[in-house]
């Protein structure tokens, strides 16, 4: 008797069972997405400009091509004006060869389509990045066989530790939402002192670059809830997807914004796999 009333509990809790559809804001009007990085290599240096789409929107990417974007040091009438280049899509300096130093704060000015955004970042000193080295591995558990890399290098600074890793593999940007890899200083820099294993697998001849940057608690923000917004499953435990905190300003206008602007040092190696 007792069995056959676990058995009615569960067909009853089986029936009833309701699939619910949350429903999400949509987008109203034109609203900007900026990307922009600033930084003391002319390789990284350049502003993408896009048009915000709902959440469940799968259409291609839609730059915004006619907007007026320049990069100022506080204090001063030295500007970095950009240009939109349509090979890359994105706004690049018209003077490749200047660059953030290090101690200066750099202002962010866009104006399109009767508004103007404003953000503000500061170029912080570069840690250490003293070698990668690899090691060939079995497979393991949750791991495939092959060669690991580790990262060592030194953070010597007491504040404004955020950084970001990212990897090149064969000419290959990883950028899935696995691959975002950012870490502070919430456990100490021990483990980069030790050697920073990346997680990935490579094989041999597989040429990789590590680029690392240093950053202002801001944009690590923004990065971070980012990465939280790419790994909700939309599940009944998931939080509401949300667009993450931006650092950029509306200062003329009524249009909202979303994204960042990041000021980094650029740290990069380069090593090739071989047996």
């Amino acid at each position: 008797m007792k069995n056959s009333w676990i058995i009615a509990l569960l067909f009853f809790i089986v029936s009833c069972q309701i699939e619910v559809d949350l429903p999400l804001g949509e987008i109203e009007g034109d609203i900007p997405v900026i990307e922009a990085i600033w930084t003391d290599n002319s390789i990284f240096n350049e502003v993408k400009i896009s048009l915000a789409k709902n959440y469940l929107d799968t259409t291609a990417f839609s730059p915004i091509t006619d907007a007026e974007v320049v990069i100022r040091k506080q204090g001063t009438e030295t500007t970095f004006p950009f240009f939109y280049n349509r090979d890359t899509r994105s706004y690049k300096p018209v003077n490749g060869s200047l660059v953030a130093n290090v101690g200066e704060t750099y202002e962010l000015l866009i104006d399109w389509n009767e508004n103007s955004f404003y953000a503000e970042g500061l170029m912080l000193e570069a840690p250490t990045l003293d070698s990668l080295t690899y090691q060939y591995e079995e497979e393991r558990p949750f791991r495939d066989e092959g060669y690991y890399i580790k990262a060592y290098g030194k953070i010597p600074f007491e504040e404004n530790n955020y950084y970001r890793i990212q990897i090149i593999e064969n000419d290959t940007l990883k950028n899935d939402a696995e691959d975002y890899f950012l870490f502070d200083d919430t456990f100490g820099f021990t483990f980069f002192e030790n050697g920073l294993e990346l997680g990935y697998a490579f094989e041999p001849g597989d040429r990789v670059r590590l680029i690392l940057y240093r950053m202002t608690v801001e944009p690590y923000n923004y990065l971070n809830q980012l990465l939280g917004l790419l790994f909700t499953d939309g599940g009944l435990f998931s939080p509401p997807p949300q667009n993450p905190d931006t650092n950029i300003q509306v200062i003329r206008g009524d249009s909202e914004v979303l994204g960042y602007f990041l000021v980094s040092p650029i740290l990069t190696e380069f090593v090739v796999i071989r047996e």
